[in-house]
């Protein structure tokens, strides 16, 4: 298992089976369900652990939230896309941004140099967050993801580029 990444306020170690069940309850908390839909066991295995690229987020020993990253390896478009849930209880702590840093550098480390993420365009806490950590809305994707309820709501395009990241 890869070492874990280490942030000032959390730890990043790669999901796995110990997980599920903290996950689970992170992702069908109410506020962190509407915006990632239903979950069961199944999904969670299927979606939030498993490989390399999805980290259970970790605070004083206790898993807090996941994230995960995407990363585009193509020479002419690399990138890394980043998509983050935590508990509700610890919303406005500086976790977050603290697991997007450590991710950040993380891939920067791998010759990243570009990164999105595409919070839902109404959820203005996520894109405080994402702002305060260099990410810049970069454009509206209309119509671009389904909610729980099966409306359709628009995303904002946010990107950071490596020497714009605030540490």
């Amino acid at each position: 298992m890869a070492d874990p990444l280490r942030g000032e306020l959390v730890t990043l170690r790669v999901a796995g089976e110990r997980d599920v069940a903290a996950l689970l309850a992170i992702v069908s908390e109410p506020v962190v369900a509407q915006r990632w839909g239903e979950h069961d066991e199944e999904r969670v295995r299927e979606d939030l652990i498993g490989d390399d690229a999805c980290f259970a987020i970790v605070a004083d020993g206790e898993v807090v939230g996941w994230i995960g990253a995407d990363e585009e390896d193509d020479p002419d478009y690399r990138h890394v896309g980043i998509d983050l849930f935590l508990t509700a209880r610890l919303h406005s702590r500086g976790l977050g941004r603290d697991a997007i840093r450590a991710l950040v550098r993380h891939y920067a480390d791998r010759g990243h140099h570009r990164f999105t993420i595409d919070p839902a365009a109404d959820n203005e806490p996520a894109i405080r967050a994402y702002t305060a950590v260099g990410f810049k809305p970069v454009g509206r994707m209309r119509a671009y993801e389904r909610a729980p309820d099966g409306s359709w709501h628009d995303g904002l395009l946010m990107d950071l580029l490596i020497d714009e990241l605030v540490e």
